[in-house]
């Protein structure tokens, strides 16, 4: 069942849903593979959704940690269970099983699931360090050389 994008699934930081877009824009790629039985698509785009999905943590975990998010070391385990997850079944791939329908049940039901609840509990902490970080850019650009001169 291909995914579609819902308001619901927003955090309001634009860079993160747009990476989240993209993953679900990979495992819909995984659907349309698998439905045309095509091995070769399924691996490619199982290997390209796992190297975005692991970049994507990696952004979102800096963010956390920049933010000091109390809960950044339990969201971080969180997404080291799920990569492990994941390449126990690109493990059974790689050895002939299909596991396609099994990973995009299990992709489609986590993403939606770690939106919805673990990722919107850090939104709060990034947009108020990025409202700040913001800010202080804003404060440095008013203090122009001309200002400084004068003060």
């Amino acid at each position: 069942m291909t995914i579609k994008w819902t308001d619901d699934l927003n955090t309001g930081i634009e860079v993160i849903d747009k990476q989240h877009m993209r993953i679900v824009d990979y495992i819909n790629d995984l659907e349309n593979a698998h439905q045309k039985q095509d091995k070769e698509a399924v691996r490619q785009v199982l290997d390209d959704l796992v190297d975005y999905t692991l970049s994507h943590f990696a952004f979102e975990e800096s963010l956390q940690e920049e933010a000091g998010y109390k809960y950044c070391k339990p969201h971080k385990k969180v997404h080291e269970l799920f990569v492990r997850r994941v390449n126990e079944y690109m493990e059974r791939f790689k050895l002939g099983d299909d596991v396609s329908a099994e990973i995009h049940k299990l992709l489609s039901s986590w993403l939606i699931n770690h939106i919805k609840r673990d990722d919107a509990d850090y939104v709060a902490a990034v947009k108020a360090n990025m409202i700040g970080i913001i800010s202080e850019k804003e404060k440095k650009k008013d203090d122009g050389w001309f200002k400084r001169f004068f003060k």
